[in-house]
């Protein structure tokens, strides 16, 4: 057998590109099917046969997101422009607590830039994250694009954010190829250049670059509040220094995470977007 990854699936049609670099149209085997359905960015085994190829195993996960339905991921770009639609520190920290919550490194990336003045409050919230711990890039209209072309490389990558912030223009700057093959790709499944319903990996820069309309909701209801508490990467450097080993940093005493934020070593905006999903999450009916 051979071991390759799933690049693109439509309908029951899964394209496997080869450690060799040969790509293979497959479909899943029966006994596979009952088990677990393959999706995009999984690692398979596929044997040739006469006529047809079959994936044979999935290999494990290292993580897995729900919608878009993709696994085996790097990283997820957060798209913000900021004007039209309007810059929101509320949607990238949500992102972020559902990026973080999955085992992905999130990077956000701020589009539309040239619209801003130099003394925006955009430009300090830009620092806040990066003081914070988190990459983040900065497009527009005459900016250098070679920071995220760098982060792509050998990188697969899901974008998210907002509609409108830019997603396509920005690949479509760094790889002027992908333009025409989502055109190509939307005509042939009889839909809209900006409403492809199906998942698929593209090169761009040297790594691999999910062509989907990223998240679609934000639901935290699947969520445990002690999972989400202990992925956030501002919690991080405090986390075990709480009075309870149980804290999830909201009313407790003596909780590490709430002193930080009282000190500024937490930015107070993002813990209150924590607090806010953890009261969600709370209040969120119970799944059997």
């Amino acid at each position: 057998m051979e071991k390759g990854k799933i690049i693109k699936i439509i309908s029951n049609q899964y394209d496997v590109r080869l450690e060799s670099g040969e790509t293979l149209r497959c479909v899943a085997m029966g006994k596979l099917r009952k088990r677990s359905s393959p999706i995009v960015g999984d690692y398979v085994q596929v044997e040739r046969f006469e006529g047809s190829n079959g994936i044979q195993r999935i290999e494990e996960r290292r993580n897995e997101l729900r919608r878009p339905a993709i696994a085996n991921v790097d990283q997820a770009i957060i798209v913000m422009s900021t004007l039209i639609p309007d810059y929101s520190p509320l949607l990238i920290d949500r992102l972020i607590f559902q990026i973080c919550y999955a085992n992905i490194q999130p990077i956000l990336c701020v589009t539309k830039m040239d619209l801003i003045d130099a003394d925006s409050w955009i430009h300090r919230s830009i620092s806040e994250y990066r003081a914070s711990g988190y990459t983040v890039v900065e497009s527009g209209e005459g900016y250098d694009e070679s920071a995220l072309t760098a982060l792509l490389k050998d990188k697969v990558s899901v974008l998210t954010g907002q509609s409108g912030a830019g997603k396509s223009s920005l690949l479509n700057r760094i790889e002027p190829s992908f333009h025409l093959h989502t055109q190509q790709t939307s005509k042939a499944l009889g839909r809209g250049r900006h409403t492809t319903r199906h998942c698929e990996l593209h090169p761009v820069a040297g790594g691999w670059v999910a062509d989907t309309p990223g998240f679609s909701s934000l639901d935290f209801s699947y969520m445990s509040i002690d999972a989400l508490a202990a992925c956030i990467p501002d919690f991080q450097p405090y986390l075990g220094e709480c009075r309870f080993k149980d804290c999830v940093h909201l009313k407790e005493p003596d909780c590490a995470i709430k002193q930080a934020v009282a000190q500024g070593k937490i930015h107070a905006e993002r813990y209150r977007h924590y607090a806010e999903v953890a009261e969600q999450i709370a209040q969120a009916p119970v799944r059997y």
